[in-house]
């Protein structure tokens, strides 16, 4: 048995708050510097290369990428030989509020959905908890904003849908977006499961590398037939039109009942922010 103190989880999670919210994913800073080649629209152009810059001069200045640093969402896989010494769900909401203090990170979360107070520290975090094997804990921590967030939907789909209506789905789920979930995006999206487990895939789905497609060919096709659909809307960087709409989709799927299929889209900005720590 391994301990873990709730101390050194509140640590992990608080450097993690901020560098995600400075600097992105590697994978993702690449795909984004690669696209002004591919773009054909000289604004669209223009704009990708302004967000090339404002990437160099987040990381120079050390201040968040974008204004909206997100509602901490937390992915953790919690090891079954690892015991935690002190509350793991209190040691992940002080990382938060210690990181989005001390980052100087705008703190976006309220209390109450209806009675809007905010808590003046994010906190709650989102967080996800599964039990795998080993002595280790990884955690995941992605900061949402919710321009992307706010233009991500769920449908119930029924067994006689095809592949052409999910890619249907998602090709819509984007043009309703518009410029609203500043494009270039990266779109996570779930298959199967039921109701929130759809949307789970989705939201993980953000966190896989761009580079990285499904390991089932059948799904990575899809994958690559829904960026091209998706990069032919002509919405382009920030909605001024132009090619280069999104810049990866991620599919995650999971098996389902006889009598559904739930599909599931998660908007993510080109600021698709996640760090990864493994204690």
């Amino acid at each position: 048995m391994r301990e873990i103190t709730a101390k050194e989880i509140a640590a992990a999670v608080s450097a993690a708050c901020v560098e995600a919210n400075r600097k992105l994913p590697p994978d993702l800073e690449e795909q984004i510097r690669k696209s002004p080649e591919w773009e054909e629209s000289s604004s669209g152009k223009a704009i990708l290369c302004d967000l090339c810059r404002n990437l160099d001069a987040a990381r120079e200045m050390e201040l968040p990428i974008c204004q909206d640093t997100g509602m901490a969402v937390v992915f953790a896989e919690l090891g079954q030989e690892v015991h935690i010494l002190g509350n793991f769900e209190e040691a992940i909401d002080r990382g938060v509020r210690e990181g989005y203090q001390k980052g100087l990170l705008r703190c976006s979360v309220v209390k109450d959905p209806l009675r809007r107070e905010n808590t003046g520290d994010n906190t709650p975090a989102v967080l996800h908890t599964r039990l795998v094997p080993g002595d280790r804990l990884r955690l995941t921590i992605a900061p949402k904003g919710f321009g992307s967030e706010n233009m991500s939907r769920l449908k119930m789909l029924t067994p006689a849908a095809k592949e052409k209506d999910i890619l249907d789905f998602v090709v819509e789920t984007v043009k309703l977006a518009g410029s609203n979930p500043c494009p270039p995006v990266v779109l996570g999206v779930g298959l199967g499961g039921d109701f929130e487990l759809c949307a789970y895939l989705a939201k993980k789905a953000l966190c896989r590398e761009v580079f990285l497609r499904n390991p089932d060919p059948f799904y990575a096709g899809l994958e690559a037939k829904l960026l091209e659909a998706v990069n032919e809307t002509g919405i382009g960087p920030q909605g001024f039109g132009g090619k280069v709409t999104a810049l990866a989709v991620n599919i995650e799927a999971y098996p389902t009942h006889i009598a559904g299929l739930p599909v599931a889209v998660n908007v993510g900005c080109h600021v698709t922010r996640h760090k990864t720590i493994v204690l």
